[in-house]
Order: structure tokens, then sequence, then C-alpha cells
């Protein structure tokens, strides 16, 4: 088998496919959770504890330095922590809703599997053989 066939069966295996779906809506996905995070949970979050920006949060470390014209030589050096929570905050959002959507999946497929399935008719030789020892039993 050359290397190129070979790779083909590989790449069209259901498997790989269905990862690589998984992965393009989980990232669309991930933006959905992203923007509503950004621009409506956390600007209600920031309004009932003040008025805080998450996104602005920073200590600054160094200062910048600025020329005798006012232009930055150096810039200054920050640990932007906000973005840390935002990002944190992301996640959070991100797991629970993914935890919510599995366990409504998990429900749906556990009342499919408790629905009790009606018997099968049986066959047209059950039902002969069936009357057959039916009429033997009575003799």
């Amino acid at each position: 088998m050359s290397f190129i066939s070979e790779f083909k069966s590989f790449a069209m295996r259901g498997n790989v496919v269905d990862l690589a779906v998984g992965v393009v809506i989980g990232a669309a996905f991930g933006k959905i959770v992203s923007s509503l995070v950004s621009g409506i949970v956390m600007p209600l979050v920031g309004l009932m504890i003040g008025g805080v920006n998450f996104s602005h949060l920073a200590i600054t470390l160094k200062e910048a330095v600025t020329g005798t014209d006012g232009a930055v030589v150096t810039p200054a050096v920050t640990l932007d922590y906000g973005a840390f929570i935002q990002t944190i905050v992301d996640f959070g959002i991100i797991a629970l809703a993914i935890f919510v959507v599995i366990k409504l999946m998990n429900s749906m497929q556990r009342k499919e599997e408790q629905a009790p399935k009606a018997p099968p008719e049986p066959s047209a030789e059950e039902k002969l053989l069936a009357e057959i020892r039916d009429l033997l039993k009575a003799q």
C-alpha cells in the first residue's frame, strides 16, 4: 500500500472526520461563549462590583520611559491580571455550557434506553408451531 493511499484511508476513517467536525464546532462554540462573556456577563459583573472593567486591570511593574520629545522610548511593563480573570470566567462558562449539553444528551439517551421495546410479532412458522403444540396438549 502506498503512502498516499494509506494516508487517504486514515484521513477518511470515521473517527478522524468526527474529530475534525467536533474541533470546528467547538471553536465556533467557544467564540460564541467568549462573546457572551465579554459582551454581556462581564459588564454585568463589573456593574455589580462597582463598575470595574476586568480587561483593563493591571499592575504596572515598570513605568514607561519617554524621551524629551514625548515619544515613548521604552513601553511600560505591566502584569495584566484582568485578562487572566476574563479567561478564567470564559473557561468556566464554556465548561458549564458543555456540561449542561452533555448532561442533556445523556438524559435523552437514558430515556431511549429505558423505553420498553414491543416484542417482535411471531413469524408464521412460530404461530403454526404454537397451534400444533396447543393441539397436542389438548389430546
